[in-house]
């Protein structure tokens, strides 16, 4: 069974890295984790957080200095402005709290408009950090990183003002309306948005939008009205069903869509509504199988939330098969994955490999972000954030 599928194009190829060999972790090996302390079991997340502990994290940025995390069950955004060195090293500033004990949606019920309510995806781009407020359908935007904590967003997009929380704005969904939007990106100059909740993936040209103007790009829907998982129909190249994280360069957009199991490419970069060039995790674009029993394999994916290119480079978060999927360039040819994390053997899908907690096992990996040498993956399972790095 091949694993990627060319249609009409091949996806751009970086020079090979050399590999480790199969059933490696291509010279990755944890660093430093943030969060529930790892060694000897599961650390269940206090009753009242700290700005060193974290419940069920979902998201996870970082560029040469700054870490941003999307710490969801605690309904709130952690970040460090320098790159954490130790251990359960606190986070500097929270966001969508007033302060780094309080939990609960919505600024622990003092309302939406300095809250957030399952925030899912996080970056920095321009100097801007832009937040998925998922279950608040909206993307909150400051225009510099705050410094200080329970700054409120300078922008909010989805939503007509701070205090409304309705899917698709109360209405018919539309191109300017958002439902449960979990994953943002910037690609090729567009400003992409994960609309999970719409089963569809919307971009704006020239980056972040007006707070009035629509999308000029819907992917996954014949029309901006219609939200129906796979199109109303059965799963192919240009339908989703849940749409959760974006990633790419100028000429490749990779769409990881968790609920068929698989991710999508576009090479080159859509401007509309158009089936997908390329696959990774089913063996066509008719497939949506989800492999939960027997050995697995580095070409098969159950519930892959994320993925992350960088430097042509590619991993995927293979959430439910508790790994990471990693290429030394993003594939074109239909190979199984140079190597995997968190595993001992690209057949294994235990959470933690069945046994306590360790440095380098995972349960329910959420988010993956690669940057240069270092990666950090939202380990969602163990209520941490581990950054690995490649020597």
């Amino acid at each position: 069974m091949t694993s990627l599928t060319v249609r009409t194009s091949v996806l751009p190829r970086a020079p090979r890295a050399v590999s480790d060999g199969v059933n490696r972790a291509c010279g990755w090996s944890p660093d430093v984790w943030l969060g529930a302390p790892a060694p000897g079991g599961l650390a269940l997340p206090p009753a009242n957080p700290t700005l060193a502990w974290m419940y069920s994290p979902r998201g996870v940025f970082f560029d040469d200095r700054t870490l941003v995390v999307a710490d969801s069950g605690n309904h709130r955004v952690l970040i460090w402005h320098d790159l954490p060195t130790r251990d359960e090293q606190p986070a500097d500033v929270v966001l969508g709290q007033p302060d780094g004990v309080t939990e609960g949606r919505g600024a622990g019920g003092r309302g939406p408009e300095n809250g957030m309510n399952l925030p899912t995806g996080v970056l920095i781009h321009d100097g801007r950090l832009i937040v998925a407020d998922a279950w608040h359908h909206r993307i909150l935007v400051w225009n510099t990183v705050p410094q200080k904590d329970s700054v409120p967003p300078d922008v909010i997009l989805g939503q007509p003002d701070a205090s409304s929380v309705e899917p698709n704005m109360g209405r018919a969904v539309s191109a300017s309306t958002l439902y449960w939007p979990f994953g943002i990106a910037v690609v090729g100059q567009t400003f992409w948005v994960a609309d999970t909740g719409n089963r569809r993936v919307v971009g704006w040209k020239g980056g972040l939008p007006e707070v009035t103007r629509p999308a000029d790009v819907v992917l996954g829907q014949p029309d901006e009205s219609t939200r129906e998982e796979n199109r109303g129909e059965q799963v192919g190249p240009a339908s989703f069903r849940w749409p959760h994280s974006i990633t790419g360069h100028d000429d490749l957009l990779l769409i990881a869509d968790a609920g068929d199991h698989r991710v999508l490419g576009w090479s080159p970069l859509p401007s509309m509504d158009t089936p997908a060039d390329a696959l990774l995790g089913q063996p066509d674009f008719d497939t949506a199988r989800e492999w939960p029993y027997g050995p697995q394999c580095g070409n098969r994916f159950r519930f892959p939330y994320s993925a992350s290119v960088d430097g042509g480079r590619l991993a995927v978060a293979d959430t439910a098969n508790n790994r990471i999927l990693f290429w030394d360039d993003v594939p074109s040819d239909g190979r199984a994955a140079d190597g995997v994390l968190a595993q001992s053997t690209f057949e294994a899908n235990g959470e933690n490999r069945w046994d306590a907690v360790t440095r380098d096992s995972l349960c329910w990996p959420y988010s993956v972000w690669l940057h240069g040498n270092r990666m950090a993956v939202a380990d969602s399972g163990n209520n941490r954030i581990v950054m690995w790095r490649r020597q």
